[in-house]
């Protein structure tokens, strides 16, 4: 095989510079042959009588009436607003302009277009240049929220209150196929009522997920599995998941994904019971005792709850394990740390007299935090600074996207109230990160760049209700500022129109006359170049 590979080395490249040679010719080769029929029409204008028909044309135009050009340029003005519409439509549902997208889509490999397949990696290549680029994919990644809500005890609450749904079909897909994954494994040794809840994490209806957990607890009363669900879907406070979960973990045996789950979901009743110490305690064993499945991230339920009792030793503590550079980073983890050194300088801070004397070594470090947590997530401190709206948090997240910031904020804007003027800190500075990452994005400051596909992902999170936050902040496509333009161009010409019929119709005759002057002189040149027995014998063919 490798003989047989090697045998022609210079094969491909010469086809890929023939493909070259063709793609550089074929340009000129269409200015050639465009140039080409306007020299025979120009030749062929007798036998055709091209200029009886300019002059009908031109008797024709002029015995409109002003109201014909009112008519025309009014729905010239209509036809582009409506295209405005829809385009900004699509723009703001999107994040596209739906012109663009069909043009890129079909129109460019009609004409031989080709997607510059290097282009996503060199945009999410490293920092330091070091290691190997990573692509799209693994920067896009989405991971389980570590402090997801309880459905039947709060996400249904929100539905019953507002009538609105908080999650989207696709984080409840993505959560059902969590859950098979993790509870049932194996597929090949899967006992009667593990198929029966096979089944029930795929169900849409709620209501269908609950009836088919009764029924492999009617096979099995220790399916540790359905007392799950039904703690997750069916409770309707967190006082009666925290008993079905209790029940779970008797009939959970030695099967360590659903103990660990179970015994962290627990830890969280207890916590949103106000049992605060009772649930750092479980959290803090359930780490020891599989230390292993940092993946997790319970290290994030304990960061919340250790704040919550405002122990920022043992926050600090925790932090200096895996705040690593080793370490995948979350929101969670650089904002904490960033809070953490604002709080110990946020309670003086003055930007005036910052401005005066300059920042000292603590507000510095302070400063830098900050700008490393809006650098990871850029997202987060319009929710902090309640800029934006909160939503309730989805089951998943994308790390550094607007759903992760959402998840964050929803439960540590409370941490930063209590801190002292640490939110006036973050107010003042979080904006002058954005001068130090490198515009465009092709490069990051302290993390790698930021990830073009973030948007995408958020919009499929989170709900349709909600105003997904974007970054960069993009700038309106050529085609809505055109339609735009246009819109505006042939309202104004119908106005003109109305108001100075004659007026405009002496500037349109001299816009006309002046536009094609350089044809007649072209056309005038011409003659005079070429003989007249030449022109003759050409239209006499």
């Amino acid at each position: 095989m490798a003989d047989s590979s090697g045998s022609n080395p210079q094969s491909p490249g010469f086809t890929e510079k023939l493909k070259s040679w063709l793609c550089w010719s074929w340009t000129y080769i269409c200015v050639l042959w465009f140039a080409m029929v306007l020299t025979m029409v120009y030749v062929l204008r007798s036998p055709l009588k091209l200029q009886e028909t300019v002059n009908a044309a031109s008797v024709f135009l002029n015995t409109l009436t002003p109201k014909f050009y009112v008519a025309l340029t009014g729905t010239s003005s209509l036809i582009s607003g409506l295209i405005l519409i829809f385009e900004w439509w699509y723009f703001r549902k999107y994040g596209t302009s739906f012109i663009e997208q069909v043009s890129v889509s079909h129109l460019r490999p009609l004409l031989g277009g080709v997607e510059n397949s290097s282009a996503p990696t060199s945009m999410f290549s490293p920092v330091n240049g070091d290691a190997e680029p990573r692509g799209n994919v693994a920067e896009c990644k989405v991971w389980r929220n570590p402090l997801n809500l309880f459905r039947g005890a709060e996400y249904s609450r929100y539905t019953w209150v507002t009538g609105k749904e908080p999650l989207t079909y696709y984080d409840m897909n993505l959560s059902a196929q969590d859950h098979q994954t993790f509870f049932l494994g194996d597929t090949q040794q899967l006992r009667p009522e593990d198929s029966v809840m096979q089944k029930a994490w795929r169900e849409r209806n709620p209501q269908a997920r609950i009836r088919a957990a009764y029924q492999a607890i009617e096979m099995n009363h220790e399916c540790a599995a359905a007392y799950v669900l039904l703690a997750e879907e069916e409770a309707t406070t967190i006082t009666e998941a925290e008993r079905l979960f209790k029940q779970a973990l008797k009939s959970a045996g030695k099967d360590t994904n659903l103990v660990v789950y179970i015994k962290r979901r627990l830890a969280m009743c207890a916590r949103k019971l106000g049992r605060i110490k009772e649930a750092v305690k479980m959290m803090r064993d359930l780490m020891k005792e599989f230390p292993l499945l940092g993946m997790l991230n319970i290290h994030e339920n304990l960061l919340e709850a250790l704040l919550e009792l405002q122990a920022y030793a043992d926050v600090q503590a925790v932090l200096a394990k895996y705040d690593d550079i080793s370490l995948p980073k979350s929101a969670t983890i650089c904002y904490t740390s960033a809070l953490l050194k604002a709080r110990a300088v946020s309670d003086k801070f003055s930007p005036e007299t910052a401005s005066r004397r300059g920042l000292s070594t603590a507000e510095m470090n302070a400063v830098e935090a900050i700008h490393r947590a809006v650098e990871f997530n850029p997202h987060v401190p319009k929710y902090l600074l309640e800029m934006k709206s909160l939503i309730l948090p989805p089951e998943h997240i994308l790390k550094r996207g607007d759903s992760e910031a959402v998840a964050y904020a929803f439960f540590h804007l409370q941490h930063w109230k209590r801190a002292e003027g640490a939110l006036n800190l973050l107010h003042c500075t979080w904006e002058g990160t954005f001068r130090i990452i490198p515009y465009p994005l092709e490069k990051g400051h302290l993390f790698y760049p930021y990830p073009g596909c973030t948007e995408t992902a958020d919009r499929e999170l989170l709900p349709a209700f909600h105003e997904v936050s974007v970054y960069p902040k993009k700038e309106l496509p050529f085609f809505i500022l055109f339609t735009a333009g246009l819109c505006s161009f042939c309202a104004m010409l119908a106005m003109l129109t109305h108001q100075f019929p004659e007026l405009m119709g002496v500037f349109v005759k001299a816009f006309f006359s002046t536009l094609f002057a350089p044809l007649g002189f072209f056309a005038d040149k011409m003659e005079n170049f070429m003989p007249s027995c030449l022109w003759h014998q050409l239209t006499n063919v």
